[in-house]
């Protein structure tokens, strides 16, 4: 494994948007005792402040303003373009899924970012406002490997664990996902995309562990579990918000940080993420935190994006979940069919969750964007005056898994499914598409023209598909 890169930026997040324009934060990672250049918005001559230093690397940020009239920042004698007047015409990227379980850090970096390379031919192509991150932009399942009390996580953990036993785990785990990030961060697609495009991302399991709230609370409770999550969270905030703890109430829904959703308001539209990780467990998918956010109305926009870590529209998982213990090895993947909102053991959960989205329908136009099953789908709704759409675009990185088993949830989709009367979702095939379930590697594009939205699925093998009214 060669030695993680040491530079990264300027990454750009959005904070908000109102009549004065675009707030923003833009991160640089340096080498410590490196310096840091200023950063030019508008007529303003910015200096950096640094929020963190951890693994030898210094985090700075900018945070500034961008009006209409400004068409991009000054950053080291180098000026990036960014979209700034969303009134009219406006575009976004989603994507989902950037890596793999298993040696994700020593893949060829042509292969593993060849979808990031055609995100940024389209954004060169016709701009992106907003980069959308669906959940798992990291996969750090393996940063508990190496360290002798989270060697066995999670079926084996240690009896107990000394203060500073704990504090030599965090600090070994931090390196891990600092490296992970890092290795992220290089790629050249993805820094002329996130220097231009300003970057809203919630997390999901991977971005911590594979199954985190989902796996026996003895794990996720214990002193190794929740050093595991404290270190995660700690770079969640960093490195995909530029955010340090002191900033929580001003970038997420929850001023207590028990969960990291969040809300923004654009022009005509609403995007907004709950946090379906950090109040989960084995039956709860979020905790009162969470459901605040789903169930406070929006203002009345024109439309309304959810970005929902795990797909809300899904086939009846609980089918499998009943037949599991049948077969010897399925035991494995119960905590993947736990992260379901359709598992047996969500259903109240679940039913809260497409009630809270029918009453956001009321208002206005309701599109889910979601990720996590490293295939392209799509899923309706029945809602009055018109459908829910949700639309998954998951595995911009990952590898898509066998056509067989893309084939097998097609069929599960094909039984329906009805948690709530008269209210029937259908799982359905990608316009151009004949099956359900497309695997391949892919991302989406989501676009406002003339007032009018549309999606299109980008996909490895088989191209764009043609655009989707929603």
């Amino acid at each position: 494994m060669s030695p993680a890169p040491r530079h990264a930026g300027p990454i750009l997040h959005l904070r908000g948007h109102d009549t004065d324009g675009l707030r923003l934060a833009a991160i640089l990672i340096r080498p410590e005792g490196e310096a840091c250049g200023t950063l030019r918005a508008g007529a303003t001559e910015l200096q950096p402040r640094r929020i963190a230093t951890l693994e030898g690397l210094a985090v700075w940020r900018f945070d500034f303003r961008l009006d209409s009239a400004d068409r991009g920042y000054r950053f080291e004698d180098r000026d990036y373009p960014v979209e700034t007047d969303l009134s009219g015409d406006l575009r976004f990227a989603f994507l989902s899924c950037n890596g793999e379980e298993n040696g994700d850090m020593d893949r060829d970096p042509a292969e593993r970012d060849a979808m990031w390379e055609r995100m940024r031919a389209e954004h060169e192509a016709r701009p992106f406002a907003a980069l959308l991150q669906g959940g798992d932009q990291i996969y750090a399942d393996e940063v508990t490997h190496g360290h002798p009390l989270s060697d066995g996580w999670p079926g084996d953990l240690p009896a107990s664990a000394s203060a500073a036993n704990l504090e030599g785990l965090a600090a070994h785990l931090r390196r891990g996902f600092v490296a992970r990030y890092m290795r992220g961060f290089a790629g050249p697609a993805f820094g002329a995309l996130a220097a231009r495009v300003p970057t809203l991302a919630i997390w999901d399991d991977h971005d911590i562990c594979d199954g985190w709230g989902s796996l026996p609370s003895e794990a996720t409770d214990s002193a190794v579990g929740q050093t595991l999550f404290r270190v995660a969270r700690e770079m969640y905030l960093l490195l995909q918000h530029g955010a340090v703890e002191a900033d929580i109430p001003e970038i997420f829904a929850d001023p207590t940080g028990a969960q990291l959703g969040w809300r923004r308001s654009l022009p005509g539209v609403t995007l907004m993420a709950p946090d379906l990780r950090s109040e989960r467990r084995r039956r709860q998918v979020m905790g009162e935190a969470g459901w605040r956010l789903l169930e406070t109305p929006v203002p009345e926009p024109e439309r309304t994006f959810i970005v929902s870590s795990v797909p809300m529209l899904g086939p009846r998982l609980s089918l499998v979940e009943a037949v599991m213990w049948l077969w010897p090895g399925m035991q494995k993947y119960e905590d993947d069919l736990r992260d379901q909102w359709q598992s047996r053991a969500h259903r109240a959960d679940w039913r809260r969750a497409l009630r809270a989205v029918l009453n956001l329908r009321a208002r206005g136009p309701v599109t889910v964007l979601s990720g996590e099953i490293h295939l392209a789908t799509r899923a309706e709704m029945a809602a009055e005056p018109g459908a829910i759409h949700q639309l998954v675009a998951s595995g911009i990185a990952h590898r898509a898994p066998p056509k067989g088993y893309a084939r097998g949830l097609g069929w599960l989709g094909s039984l329906g499914e009805g948690p709530l009367s008269g209210h029937p979702i259908r799982i359905l095939p990608l316009p151009g598409m004949r099956r359900r379930y497309v695997a391949e590697r892919n991302f989406l594009t989501l676009e406002r023209r003339d007032g009018a939205w549309t999606a299109v699925w980008h996909l490895e093998e088989s191209g764009k598909t043609p655009p989707l009214p929603i």
